[in-house]
């Protein structure tokens, strides 16, 4: 169950949901605006992990009569929504530093502190390595962005554990809000590199580079089959990726020929792209004017008389 992207991101619920109260009872019973600020960080990736269990549910319904393409697109919807929630996240924890600050930091024993912490760090790092692990198997947005904000938590509540570790050597005890407004800062930029993911996808930006390298020596591969492309589009909507061309073949192929060369074409594809990849192609007779291929076409005018 937890190597499928609804059994991961279920477990990332019930991990956030424990931190949550671990760390706003521990932050509050020692004043530490450090250790308050990650139980609002793991709050708010408490709701981005119930917003990628919805988006991982909804997304893998099939295509219906109001939605043809599917639904893949909830996962990125899902992304910019969480990434809206980290940055809420970050101007809370701002705020509460700046008032500790202006008004004075007294923290009781930090021993407590420091130990929620570690449990912290220690869990969310499982868990981002395992959600991470299934987000790039099924190529999940939803779940990567998920992923992202357990590393995020990894690494702010490891800042927070070692910044308590020197209040205590150091009795310094302002140094705890000042952390703080470290690990808001890494929040936002954690937050504006989700958005840019889900706003590429929900723009129906064209695939990497890479994947479109793929898509044209698929294409190669075909000639002479293939005697030329172009108009060639792709855009990615949650897991799948989506292609459309007009393909020029022979003059002198069949209908048959063609539809068996477009399925082979199709079996390439999803072959090198994944198999939730969908191609659409136009086919387009050539004119025997280009002179590149090997074929020998009859004149266009006597394929008329014929």
């Amino acid at each position: 169950m937890l190597a499928s992207k609804q059994g991961v991101a279920t477990l990332s619920v019930a991990l956030n949901a424990l931190l949550v109260v671990l760390k706003l009872a521990v932050g509050l019973t020692i004043g530490s605006v450090g250790v308050i600020s990650e139980a609002v960080h793991s709050g708010i990736d408490l709701l981005a992990a119930l917003t990628a269990l919805f988006a991982v549910r909804t997304s893998s319904r099939p295509p219906d009569e109001e939605h043809h393409y599917g639904h893949g697109k909830v996962e990125s919807l899902a992304g910019a929504a969480e990434a809206v929630m980290i940055f809420l996240a970050a101007l809370f924890i701002i705020n509460e530093a700046v008032q500790k600050l202006l008004n004075g930091v007294e923290l009781e024993t930090v021993d407590l502190g420091i130990a929620v912490m570690v449990v912290s760090t220690v869990g969310n790092l499982v868990v981002a390595r395992w959600v991470m692990r299934v987000a790039r198997s099924t190529d999940s947005v939803a779940l990567e962005a998920d992923g992202w904000h357990h590393m995020t938590d990894v690494l702010t509540s490891l800042g927070v554990a070692l910044g308590l570790v020197v209040v205590r050597v150091t009795n310094h005890s302002e140094l705890d809000p000042l952390i703080a407004m470290g690990v808001a800062l890494f929040i936002c930029k954690a937050a504006y590199d989700i958005t840019a993911r889900s706003v590429r996808d929900l723009l129906d930006t064209s695939l990497p580079q890479e994947e479109q390298a793929l898509i044209r020596e698929a294409l190669e591969t075909h000639k002479p089959d293939v005697v030329s492309y172009h108009r060639v589009r792709s855009r990615r909507v949650g897991a799948e990726r989506h292609v459309d061309l007009h393909l020029v073949v022979r003059r002198d192929a069949t209908v048959q020929q063609s539809h068996d060369l477009c399925d082979h074409l199709e079996d390439h594809l999803r072959d090198a792209l994944g198999t939730s990849t969908s191609l659409g192609i136009h086919v387009e007779p050539c004119r025997g004017e280009c002179g590149e291929c090997h074929f020998d076409c009859p004149p266009e005018e006597e394929q008329k008389a014929e």
